[in-house]
């Protein structure tokens, strides 16, 4: 594999120089930002922490994507993004199901049998095919929060967080599709609702860890 060669995936960049993706790129700071606030805000809760690091990490990975346009920085973009989605669900098998942390680790394993079952079905429908991945992860939130139903507070973070979202993909999907009515593309919409979306989603975990007391796992 060749770790240089260049990908052009985005309806803003027209060429391989450094800033061909200025909005992309910069947009990123919705991530950072996010990052900085929820580290601030979940002291004491070490977890909540782990994921605002994370969530700092998908924004200087998604950056270097945007910049360079090379397959090296699109695994530097993706990776922390799957560490985030592992992390998390691992946080709320344990803490807010919750599960024993071995029972938790064995869970948050079989959203990889999961995603392979569900990503092929949403192959067959041809918008949601371009981000399919993506919609596998605000179904399970939705499957989450109707699961713990008879918590309307988890629930209803969890629902809230599957709403933006499904924006933000559907946002994510019309890049190309609408390139020639919008030159500088959509996908910088994107970084901006993800970045409130996966901070949001810290503020659930962290609200939740805080009114339980239970903060220094």
């Amino acid at each position: 594999m060749d770790w240089f060669a260049q990908i052009d995936g985005y309806c803003e960049r027209t060429d391989f120089t450094y800033w061909s993706e200025p909005l992309n790129a910069t947009t990123n700071l919705a991530f950072i930002i996010a990052a900085l606030i929820f580290w601030r805000r979940s002291a004491g809760v070490p977890m909540a922490r782990v994921l605002s690091g994370i969530l700092f990490i998908i924004g200087v990975g998604s950056f270097l994507f945007h910049t360079h346009a090379t397959i090296w920085a699109s695994v530097a973009d993706v990776v922390p993004i799957g560490i985030f989605i592992l992390v998390y669900l691992f946080v709320v098998n344990r803490d807010m199901v919750p599960m024993g942390h071995w029972y938790a680790v064995f869970a948050t394993a079989l959203f990889i049998p999961y995603a392979a079952v569900l990503v092929p079905i949403l192959n067959q429908f041809p918008f949601v095919r371009i981000s399919n991945f993506y919609w596998t992860v605000p179904i399970l939130l939705g499957l989450y929060a109707l699961f713990l139903r008879n918590r309307p507070g988890i629930a209803k973070g969890f629902l809230i967080g599957a709403a933006l979202l499904c924006l933000s993909i559907t946002i994510r999907s019309l890049d190309e599709i609408l390139c020639d009515v919008i030159p500088i593309g959509t996908h910088f919409m994107w970084h901006v609702l993800n970045g409130i979306m996966l901070g949001w989603m810290i503020h659930v975990y962290t609200r939740h860890m805080l009114a339980t007391g239970v903060t220094g796992r």
